[in-house]
């Protein structure tokens, strides 16, 4: 008789395990409790580290590497995810245009740009992928976008007509957008924006004034860069109609996901939701009996936006019994229990120190998974 299907969909164990890793490791525990189990594993990720290796595995994708621009104007080797019918393409900021590619110079706030991000896109583009995931974070730059969107074909112009250079603090002067020469089939994909942030664009609450002073911009260069990302804002309104100055999500990556909505309709939503799309897992739920998912510690924040949320909630609809296991559980759960999650189970089996617990997860989490499916199967 054919067992039970069980999918297993966890986020990377920081420290010790990758999604990949963790996978192996259930999906062992699994086949001890229940040889016969069909066993489907969807490694997962929120949009941040590792979400390129999930997508490569499960869409049976292929890293392209190119040549983009850093932050700092200098060339730099960057890698994408492409699927393998060139259809879909996921692309992470921080490898173009991250703050830790320019940590070989002096921070430079007002000038930094994200244009290699859109060079990354523009060769996904090129290549056929309609669909673009681009998972924001480490950003380097406060130009909302700016410098993406320029790879991408738009223009950014001054009152007499001439380009901006790139950077935040020159949108100050931004008194047109033209979009004339973006490419059909730029106009043509579909492009969403995995953030964990929920900040606007501008404002006490914007991308400058809350992460400006982690890439190094001083309080009056902060109200310099949220004037200058204001009159992007009336900029994108004057020539889509699209408010993005208080739209939730648009300030993470300095702006860039403002820039996004506003002239090219992307979506912005929680990382974790979006990957769990990209890399197909509704549709490996199908069928399922159970769902398995974990990361290295679940507690009341997982709720928030997080992969466990993220299983939970895709598996709440469809009516099957979701499981985290994690390195370590702290309650109250109450939130990820209304979302779906029907018990959450710690690795650690005593007294163990975070070093040991890191070291030994694999075998950890392989037990874990067999006591959790033994209980599962006797009901």
């Amino acid at each position: 008789m054919t067992g039970p299907r069980i999918v297993v969909a966890p986020d990377s164990f920081k420290g010790s395990l990758s999604a990949s890793g963790a996978c192996a490791a259930v999906e062992a525990g699994v086949l001890r409790a229940v040889p016969s189990a069909d066993v489907v594993a969807v490694p997962m990720a929120d949009g941040g580290e590792g979400t390129l290796d999930c997508f490569l595995g499960a869409r049976s994708g292929q890293p392209v590497e190119v040549s983009a621009t850093d932050p700092a104007g200098r060339p730099v080797r960057a890698r994408y995810a492409l699927s393998g019918d060139g259809g879909s393409a996921v692309v992470e900021l921080a490898a173009a245009s991250g703050l830790p590619l320019v940590e070989d110079v002096p921070p430079d706030p007002l000038n930094a740009g994200s244009a290699g991000t859109g060079e990354l896109i523009m060769d996904a583009v090129r290549r056929g992928a309609r669909d673009v995931l681009v998972c924001v974070g480490g950003s380097a730059s406060t130009d909302g976008g700016a410098g993406l969107l320029r790879a991408l074909g738009f223009r950014f112009l001054d009152a007499s007509g001439a380009e901006l250079p790139p950077g935040g603090a020159a949108l100050a002067r931004l008194a047109r957008i033209d979009g004339s020469a973006v490419p059909a089939e730029v106009r043509a994909a579909r492009f969403r924006v995995a953030c964990d942030v929920t900040n606007p664009l501008v404002g006490p609450d914007g991308a400058a004034a809350v992460f400006g002073p982690q890439k190094g911009a001083s309080p009056a260069q902060v109200r310099e860069l949220d004037a200058a990302l204001t009159a992007f804002a009336d900029a994108v309104a004057a020539h889509t109609g699209v408010r993005v100055h208080d739209l939730p999500r648009a300030g993470a990556a300095g702006g860039v996901c403002g820039g996004l909505a506003g002239l090219l309709g992307a979506l912005p939503a929680d990382g974790a939701a979006l990957v769990a799309e990209a890399v197909g897992l509704p549709a490996a739920l199908t069928g399922a009996d159970l769902v398995i998912t974990g990361e290295g510690r679940v507690d009341a924040q997982s709720a928030a936006g997080k992969v466990v949320s993220a299983v939970a909630a895709l598996a709440k609809e469809r009516g099957i019994p979701c499981v985290a296991l994690a390195g370590g559980v702290a309650g109250p759960l109450d939130d990820l229990h209304a979302l779906g999650l029907t018990a959450a189970f710690s690795l650690a089996d005593g007294l163990r120190a975070l070093p040991e617990l890191k070291a030994e997860a694999a075998p950890l989490l392989e037990v874990l998974a067999e006591q959790a499916v033994r209980l599962f199967s006797a009901r």
